[in-house]
């Protein structure tokens, strides 16, 4: 089993329609048809979303976001139309709150994959190749690859897991033309953001991002790709300090792997294997967790949080 723990209900808000509650994001339509996205506190793990809130989660990873979709501007489109929070809606959503453009998704999770970790290394030392691509002999947990590498995954519903696939099969699924637009635009912001990262003394390991079309119109004969979603915030990422970066062993992080461990250890009782879902965060690891957040944050766009 997976899922949420305690899914929480939809808040009611004059003029917006709820569409998905996902594992951090509540989706919502307003009267002109564009898309209120809503970022909650929530996290998850292990494909389950945790019954307990990290605080400010939300509006870190969506000042984070806004931060990044301006360091990209000129690389590729967003769709960021505002950060106004919708009349009636509770006060809680301002800093968490974007309204944007709806766009035409494209079912793929497209990740980039600059360092050889995750399920990218388990892949790596049964066959040496991640999502089939052939990587030379002698790497390690933590090893920089030769170039960045475009990784894709179908996008998975609540509680699955994302699946890793080939390019072939993403060219199979949503066509030949749209496949390298994908890969192509994927690379080129992974190497802008790896960069800006390094700078400020930070190792952008992977990433994964998610793109639509401007045009709702499936026979448009050239539509704009648009990048959606989060973009590189801890929950889609994995972030290293690159003074303790190592390779060879496992990497500490700014990611959600500090949450995972705890779950994962004899501290929490809990089997991540097994069918029971997982315990509460006790409040040191919600606080440690929190400061990692904040930590990323005001390392990467040099900014306070407050």
């Amino acid at each position: 089993m997976s899922g949420f723990v305690v899914k929480p209900e939809p808040v009611e808000v004059p003029g917006l329609v709820h569409l998905h509650t996902g594992k951090v994001r509540d989706l919502y339509q307003n009267e002109a048809g564009d898309l209120v996205m809503v970022a909650s506190d929530r996290t998850s793990a292990f494909d389950w979303v945790l019954p307990t809130d990290i605080p400010d989660k939300g509006r870190i990873l969506t000042q984070l976001s806004l931060w990044w979709f301006d360091q990209l501007a000129d690389l590729i489109p967003n769709h960021v139309l505002s950060t106004d929070v919708p009349a009636g809606a509770p006060a809680d959503w301002a800093g968490r709150t974007l309204v944007c453009t709806s766009l035409r998704m494209v079912p793929v999770e497209c990740v980039a994959r600059g360092y050889l970790t995750g399920s990218g290394l388990v892949e790596y030392e049964e066959s040496r190749t991640v999502c089939g691509l052939a990587l030379p002999e002698g790497l390690e947990n933590g090893s920089e690859l030769p170039a960045p590498i475009f990784t894709p995954a179908t996008k998975a519903a609540v509680g699955d897991h994302d699946e890793n696939v080939s390019y072939e099969e993403v060219a199979r699924q949503v066509g030949a033309e749209t496949a390298a637009q994908l890969r192509q635009a994927t690379l080129a912001v992974y190497g802008r953001a790896r960069d800006i990262a390094r700078d400020r003394g930070i190792v952008l390991a992977d990433t994964k991002f998610e793109f639509g079309y401007e045009s709702t119109d499936p026979g448009d004969d050239e539509p704009q790709l648009v990048i959606a979603d989060e973009v590189l915030t801890p929950d889609s990422s994995r972030f290293w300090p690159a003074a303790d970066w190592q390779p060879g062993r496992a990497q500490k992080s700014f990611d959600k792997q500090f949450i995972r461990d705890w779950l994962s250890s004899e501290a929490s009782g809990w089997d991540p294997k097994s069918e029971n879902p997982p315990p509460a965060l006790p409040q040191e690891i919600v606080d440690a967790s929190r400061a990692k957040y904040v930590e990323a944050y005001e390392r990467l766009t040099g900014q306070s949080w407050s």
